[in-house]
């Protein structure tokens, strides 16, 4: 077990001097906590359940686990090592696999009654539960069981559960099942193959104890800010075991700064358990963060109890709006176009998909669209910091029912609670071509559901554009579209064709450019009332797309494909894709080394091709 802390003693969360520098995050989290943490991560021993009687036989009370996996890592991986395999493994209906490692439980320099050793994993999943000396967990959530793979959660350890030697014990269980959140990896309906990925599932992030207040906030924190009048929206979630009077303190600063340039108190009564609460701080004078000015602030806040004790927690933050407003998309009142870029990490690690980012930047691109994938969440912390604006999806379902649409929209608000931190994030997709919501054009409940949750996010999330559908058979109702773009999906290898379907875009036919209608519902007559972006075109390389294999060919036919769209009044465009994945060989940066097979600058056409400045009152 790694300690960050030479005695391997816990210490609870307590100020820091403002002016130390930017500290490096090692977990996978946007929240800094100011304590010490001992990574779970390493050697566990590890079973496959392979007739599923764990449960029934009670192993988390004691079975002899013969085998040896790394946290974190595939369950596929696993069970490859486990038979000397060197690719990972494939399984075709269920998979049911056990961990367990002991831990010693660490010295707490506070009194016991003031703190609580907490347990988190970064990512684990579809299905999780959790013993402490075979004592069954539940999570910070009441869940006895979690699902979901995409998102950190936690348990609070009792401690009368708790011992000087400790054992975890963790089942994780995932099926193909269609009607949860699979993203690209196959399932019953998409199987292995071409644009279908093989499953990665189970211990895929770190696992890690801390030391945390029974009365503190949370590691999730929203942030919305209005630049007309430079006020920040936060919402914090406190986590309170003891209810009385407290005080919430926020404290702005400069990154280098040693005083805040802008603070206050708000005093609150808090019942147990947990509560939302936004307040709202003044930023008088404070910079905007843009891709060309990533300009960011700290934030500390803590939770100050009766005895003036304060629990805290830091982020970084930055000022921005994102609008849709006629045919451009706005940010901090500007147009931008969108040189953006198709992004799918599938197994890539932390520091490769670090030098991913960076190769995007490179190639000129000032978005980036994370498809339909979860991933670590330092990555948006990257993207504030280079000033790339990032594109979040929902890993999809496969199938369109009503549990489907459960299971989408849990993992919808799992993952907006955790990534609200992010100026970088400006764009989410509810679905993609239509995959987990096949019937869009004709199931009236699916276009309901679609709909409500469109509804929600822009009343909840005003901070984020919201897309419905991402390429085609948006929703109308009554004529209005309801996604903030209308998006469309064009693949050919073919220039002309390429102008040919540009042109029939903007001049407003919807029914025969993509693969199927770009808008389903009610009639929707497209007048430039909306930002028209192509949010996939390209893919050279890739067999099923055509065009060029020879890196130099494709550069060259990616500027002439530029070119032609620079002349239409289009919003933004995404090239597919970013690296090679499996059987999609149409990158162009290397997955490894984040090393460029075309120009640098490539995709960048913003110098070029400036948007025209708004008109102004």
């Amino acid at each position: 077990m790694e300690s960050k802390q030479p005695n391997a003693s816990f210490s609870a969360s307590r100020p820091e001097d403002a002016h130390v520098a930017e500290p490096v995050n090692e977990l996978p989290r946007s929240v800094l906590r100011p304590n010490t943490y001992l990574l779970l991560d390493g050697e566990w021993r590890f079973a496959i359940d392979t007739e599923d009687v764990g449960l029934q036989q009670r192993w988390y009370v004691g079975y002899p686990f013969d085998g040896k996996a790394h946290w974190p890592g595939s369950i596929e991986a696993h069970m490859a090592e486990a038979k000397g395999q060197a690719t990972p493994a494939r399984w075709q209906d269920k998979v049911v696999a056990w961990y367990e490692r002991e831990f010693e439980l660490p010295q707490r320099i506070e009194p016991l009654s003031h703190s609580i050793i907490q347990l988190t994993f970064g990512a684990c999943g579809y299905e999780t539960r959790v013993w402490l000396n075979g004592h069954p967990l539940r999570t910070i959530e009441d869940e006895e069981v979690h699902y979901g793979e995409y998102t950190s959660f936690s348990y609070e350890l009792p401690e009368e559960c708790l011992r000087s030697h400790n054992r975890l014990t963790v089942r994780i269980a995932d099926t193909m099942d269609a009607e949860i959140p699979r993203g690209k990896q196959e399932s019953h309906v998409y199987k292995r193959g071409g644009i279908w990925y093989q499953t990665y599932s189970g211990a895929v992030r770190s696992v890690w104890l801390e030391t945390v207040e029974r009365n503190r906030l949370r590691s999730r924190l929203e942030v919305v800010s209005v630049v007309e009048d430079r006020l920040v929206r936060f919402s914090v979630t406190t986590r309170i075991h003891d209810p009385g009077d407290y005080i919430l303190r926020l404290k702005a600063y400069e990154l280098q700064g040693s005083e805040p340039i802008a603070t206050s108190d708000y005093p609150l009564r808090l019942e147990a358990g947990q509560k939302q609460q936004r307040v709202v701080l003044d930023m008088e004078g404070a910079a905007l963060w843009s891709p060309e000015s990533p300009t960011r602030y700290k934030l500390i806040a803590q939770l100050i109890d009766s005895t003036g004790y304060p629990a805290q927690i830091e982020t970084r933050f930055g000022i921005r709006k994102i609008e849709a407003r006629g045919r451009y998309i706005y940010l901090n009142n500007s147009p931008v176009y969108l040189d953006g870029i198709l992004y799918q990490p599938g197994t890539a690690t932390y520091e490769e998909m670090q030098r991913h980012m960076l190769a995007m930047k490179e190639l000129g691109c000032n978005l980036v669209r994370v498809h339909i994938a979860g991933v670590d969440p330092r990555i948006y912390n990257l993207a504030d910091k280079l000033g790339l604006l990032v594109w979040v999806e929902v890993p999809s379902p496969h199938s369109s029912t009503a549990r489907s649409r459960q299971n989408h929209k849990a993992e919808l608000l799992r993952m907006v609670a955790l990534i609200s931190t992010h100026p970088s994030v400006v764009i989410w997709s509810l679905y993609n071509e239509d995959w987990g919501a096949q019937d869009i054009a004709t199931n009236p409940e699916t276009r309901q559901y679609i709909m409500d949750m469109y509804h929600y996010m822009q009343l909840t999330y005003p901070q984020y554009l919201v897309v419905d559908n991402d390429g085609w058979q948006h929703i109308s109702w009554e004529g209005r579209l309801k996604s903030d773009l209308l998006t469309a999906h064009l693949y050919t290898p073919d220039l002309a064709r390429w102008q040919e379907l540009l042109d029939q875009l903007v001049a407003g036919e919807l029914m025969h450019v993509a693969a199927f209608p770009l808008v389903v519902g009610d009639p929707f007559f497209y007048r430039r009332q909306v930002p028209l972006v192509i949010s996939e075109w390209g893919g050279f390389g890739f067999a099923n797309y055509g065009g060029p294999n020879d890196s130099g060919d494709r550069a060259e036919r990616i500027r002439l494909f530029k070119q032609a769209l620079r002349k239409h009044d289009i919003a933004g465009d995404l090239y597919t894709q970013a690296t090679n994945i499996e059987d999609e060989q149409n990158g162009l940066i290397d997955p490894q080394t984040g090393e460029l097979s075309v120009p640098a600058g490539l995709l960048n056409s913003r110098s070029e091709h400036p948007l025209p400045t708004p008109l102004t009152s």
